[in-house]
């Protein structure tokens, strides 16, 4: 009345043909218990379709046997199970403190710029207020790439202070198509918070429309200095036509000088605002003579003098990764 089938490594089945009526209870004590209990159950029928393909090669696996058979993982499917942040990761994402935070660090670069305005209609001076202004330009790309030199070679994860920033530039180097990824006021907070209590103290105790004008550029740029960092690593067809024109003028860091801070021996072109500085303190090995002073002097050794680590490898964009 009923059979049974085995699969390999498996405990016996029993398969019961199914009644169009119920089995008679004065029968039911007739049959084996184990056929007692699959009679008062409900039916329950589960229908498998299979397809094969034939073959000249002779199946290894006999008939009612299961067969697994193993698949290569693609290359695209090994960089998704690594431990790297996706696109719809939150941590990409703006909250409502990020962007007052921006929109604090924009209104104290603002206050700078209308203050050096109006002080130069009163006074009916120009050009030294546009001079300090350049100026702050010049250095603010300076002060990044020193800045950047800093905590790509230097401290970690648990360093006062400094210690998110590092490990997020660490973490850049290997997923440097992430800063592409994040939103504007995710991507600018720090730094608009920087801005924010350094330059608003100042701006109330001075009163001089120079030195707005250089406060102004400079801490400008230096705050945005991240956006002209995430410009670097899109491509020309995804930006906007004007900071193309922009970067191809010299005047923001250019997507190919960038792109060379990300290969090995990862020691170069640390500026990201115009990059205007880079090629200055590569060839005098500037950053180079400075990591010697700090070893000889304190023992501490820069990560561009070690052989980079896993940790320092571009990991390449999937597919699935870029699609939003």
């Amino acid at each position: 009345m009923c059979s049974s089938f085995l699969l390999p490594n498996s405990t016996p089945t029993l398969q019961c043909p199914p009644m169009s009526t119920p089995f008679p209870p004065s029968q039911l004590q007739l049959l084996p218990k184990v056929h007692q209990q699959c009679r008062r159950q409900p039916q329950t029928t589960a229908r498998f379709s299979c397809s094969a393909t034939t073959t000249a090669a002779k199946s290894k696996h006999k008939a009612g046997q299961i067969a697994i058979k193993a698949k290569p993982l693609s290359t695209a499917t090994i960089a998704q199970t690594r431990d790297s942040p996706f696109t719809n990761d939150l941590d990409l994402l703006s909250t409502w403190p990020h962007r007052a935070w921006v929109a604090s660090g924009c209104a104290t670069v603002l206050i700078s710029v209308v203050k050096c305005a109006t002080g130069c209609a009163h006074s009916h001076m120009l050009l030294e207020p546009v001079l300090a202004g350049l100026i702050g330009y010049v250095l603010a790309d300076l002060g990044s790439g020193v800045y950047h030199w800093g905590i790509d070679n230097y401290g970690d994860a648990s360093t006062p202070v400094f210690g998110s920033q590092i490990e997020a530039f660490q973490g850049h180097h290997k997923w440097p198509w992430i800063i592409t990824r994040r939103q504007f006021a995710n991507n600018l907070y720090a730094l608009a918070r920087a801005v924010t209590f350094t330059v608003l103290p100042l701006e109330l105790a001075l009163d001089d429309p120079v030195v707005y004008g250089f406060v102004g550029v400079c801490s400008g740029c230096i705050m945005f200095s991240q956006q002209f960092h995430a410009w670097a690593h899109g491509t020309k067809s995804r930006l906007p036509p004007l900071v193309v024109a922009l970067q191809d003028a010299g005047l923001l860091v250019s997507r190919s000088q960038h792109a060379a801070h990300h290969r090995a021996p990862y020691n170069n072109n640390y500026c990201i605002v115009s990059g205007v500085w880079n090629q200055f303190l590569d060839d005098n090995k500037v950053f180079e003579a400075l990591e010697m002073i700090l070893f000889f002097k304190l023992g501490v050794r820069p990560r561009s003098w070690s052989e980079p680590s896993f940790g320092w490898i571009e990991e390449v964009e999937t597919s699935s990764q870029t699609a939003v």
